[in-house]
C-alpha cells in the first residue's frame, strides 16, 4: 500500500517516528500500525508517557542530572561525599557509572563535549557551573570521566587547565576504557576498573 493512500493522521505519525534516531521509514510504518492495533489505553499511555517527560523532567540545579524536582537524589542524599564529583558527558553516563555501583561521591553532568568542527564550545557546556560549583563548596577531588574519544580526551584537558590553580586533587577514569569508546556501551566491571584505578591527571 503507497504511503499517498494513508489518511493524514498517520503519514504524520509516520513522519514523526523516522525523525527518531535509528528509526527508518520501515520501521515507523511498523511502529504506528502496531499502536494502530493496540488498545487506545495502551497508545494513550505511551502519549502520556512523553507528554510527562516533556513537561516534568529538568535539570539538576546542582549536577545537571535528570529529575523532577530541584534537585536529583544523588545531590539530595546526604551520605554521598558531596567533595567527590566525577564529570560526565551525558546523563546516561551518569547511569552507567552509577550502575558500577564504586563511586560514593557525587556527580556533574556537563551535557556535552567540546566539538569546534560542530560548533560546540565551552560557553554551550556547564563547564563554568562546575568551576564555580568547586569555587563555592568543599570539593577535594574531581575525577574527570568524559569518553575517551578526541573530543572528550579535549574537553577533559580544558576542565584541568581551568581547575589547575585550584587545591583539588584532578584524576580521570583508568585507561582500561578502550580509547574511542563511548561509556554507555562498557560493562559494570569495566566501569568499576576504570573507577577504581583512577590516576591523577599530569
Amino acid at each position: 500500500m503507497s504511503s499517498t493512500n494513508y489518511t493524514e493522521a498517520v503519514k504524520l505519525l509516520i513522519d514523526q517516528l523516522g525523525k527518531l534516531p535509528g528509526i527508518g521509514p520501515r520501521s515507523a510504518e511498523r511502529i504506528t500500525f502496531h499502536l494502530l492495533k493496540a488498545e487506545a489505553k495502551k497508545a494513550l499511555t505511551l502519549a502520556d508517557a512523553i507528554r510527562k517527560v516533556k513537561t516534568e523532567v529538568r535539570h539538576c540545579e546542582i549536577c545537571y542530572n535528570l529529575c523532577e524536582g530541584q534537585c536529583c537524589q544523588i545531590c539530595s542524599d546526604s551520605r554521598r561525599d558531596a567533595g567527590k564529583v566525577l564529570v560526565v558527558e551525558q546523563p546516561k553516563d551518569l547511569m552507567q557509572l552509577e550502575g558500577a555501583g564504586v563511586h560514593d561521591g557525587v556527580y556533574h553532568v556537563l551535557l556535552g563535549h567540546i566539538a569546534p568542527l560542530e560548533g560546540v564550545g565551552p560557553e554551550a557546556l556547564t563547564i563554568d557551573a562546575l568551576v564555580e560549583r568547586v569555587a563555592s563548596r568543599s570539593v577535594h577531588e574531581v575525577i574527570i570521566g568524559t569518553n575517551p574519544t578526541i573530543e572528550g580526551d579535549g574537553t577533559a584537558l580544558y576542565i584541568r587547565s581551568l581547575l589547575a590553580e585550584k587545591n583539588i586533587t584532578i584524576t580521570q577514569l583508568a585507561r582500561g576504557l578502550p580509547a574511542g569508546s563511548q561509556l554507555e556501551y562498557a560493562s559494570k566491571s569495566i566501569l568499576a576498573d576504570a573507577l577504581t584505578g583512577r590516576q591523577e591527571m599530569k
